[in-house]
């Protein structure tokens, strides 16, 4: 939890959401001697089933049997212009963004972030399973001086956290080093087990909170549901490797690459294997499936990155990478080319413009986990 030795009087604003690791999180600073003090993000945006008010319940709940000061910060508007109209954007291109990763960049760890410190928060703690240490010098971490982008170095390092089930590193790769400076993820250092059983040991009323579903702040609705609303997508072929057309789809901005659902082929065969979305064309409004869920013919994906951001010291070499949330992790190498990023993995993926690429170095210590590099947007994903 990378905790000072002298919390007495240090302001710390936990963002309490209404579920129960962000309530375990502010309940542990407090018995650890911080000035605690619960700040509730309010997000209603008409039209979308937001469950601000339940959500607000709990918080202030939480707030009241913590006896601590409860606030909320409506950001709504930041969250209309700068999350949802950009992610719907990027799908009308084509793209396939991540809106948890976008969510955390210009809300939690953005505007939010900015308001708590703004009221003389020393710190801010959100229930991220992550975990926060000070960076290491270079080499240290695999025992001998690598090359590294030392205009790339931050004063901390994110690692995965300890329950593998619930790490969320992925999402908090766009998070500002400069932030998690003053970051703290109280239950990154536990399993949900001992979460939950922290929770009932400290009284929480939302101890038996079920976890939360659906999309960053909207609640339960899906991304297809969101992107319906929004462009309206129209009916389209499906085609085959060749060109011809296999099958109807509901609408090209709809699909991702690997997806095998949501598409209708002709073929009646029993014996049609599952097809995959391989590429997607938005101005043609087409998708095209293949039976072969991976690449023939190459062996490796070179991954040109975008919008890169890089947390702790960031090493030039093998590291290890996934663009999928709990994916299992891709060797790849990492190179610098005229300051751009450049990421091989050594294994061949249809891999869509606008997703997060997120690159990490093992831990050499049993148990360690992994330390989260940072990462970047697919710009352009080629096969070799």
């Amino acid at each position: 939890m990378m905790l000072e030795k002298n919390k007495k009087g240090k302001k710390m604003y936990v963002g309490l959401s209404g579920g129960v690791d962000s309530a375990v999180s502010a309940a542990l600073l407090k018995n650890e001697g911080y000035d605690v003090v619960g700040a509730f993000i309010t997000i209603q945006i008409p039209g979308y089933p937001c469950p601000a008010a339940e959500d607000r319940r709990d918080a202030m709940r939480v707030a009241a049997h913590l006896r601590i000061p409860f606030i909320e910060v409506d950001l709504s508007e930041v969250y209309k212009t700068q999350v949802l109209a950009e992610t719907v954007r990027a799908f009308a291109r084509g793209e396939t963004p991540n809106p948890d990763t976008l969510c955390n960049e210009k809300i939690k760890f953005g505007a939010f972030f900015d308001f708590c410190r703004a009221q003389g928060a020393d710190y801010v703690a959100t229930g991220h399973y992550a975990r926060l240490q000070k960076s290491l010098r270079e080499g240290e971490m695999n025992g001998s001086p690598t090359p590294s982008r030392r205009d790339f170095v931050s004063p901390v390092e994110l690692w995965t956290g300890v329950d593998p089930e619930k790490d969320q590193s992925y999402f908090l790769w766009q998070v500002p080093p400069a932030a998690l400076v003053h970051t703290l993820f109280p239950v990154g250092d536990k399993t949900k087990k001992e979460v939950r059983a922290l929770a009932r040991r400290f009284g929480l009323p939302n101890a038996k909170r079920p976890d939360s579903q659906g999309l960053c702040f909207l609640g339960p609705i899906g991304m297809d549901d969101l992107l319906a609303k929004a462009l309206n997508p129209k009916p389209g072929d499906v085609l085959d490797a060749e060109g011809a057309v296999v099958g109807r789809h509901r609408g090209a901005a709809l699909y991702t690459l690997g997806e095998r659902h949501g598409f209708e082929l002709f073929a009646t065969d029993p014996e049609t294997p599952p097809h995959f979305v391989i590429t997607k064309d938005v101005t043609r409004n087409t998708i095209t499936v293949s039976a072969s869920r991976f690449p023939q013919g190459a062996t490796k994906t070179a991954v040109l990155l975008a919008n890169t951001n890089w947390i702790g010291d960031v090493p030039a070499g093998m590291v290890q990478a996934r663009f999928r949330y709990r994916q299992k992790l891709i060797g790849a190498e990492l190179s610098f080319e005229d300051r751009r990023a450049v990421a091989t993995l050594n294994q061949p993926h249809y891999m869509a413009r606008g997703q997060s690429l997120v690159l990490y170095l093992p831990g050499v210590k049993a148990g360690q986990g992994n330390r989260c590099l940072g990462g970047g947007v697919i710009e352009s994903a080629t096969l070799k």
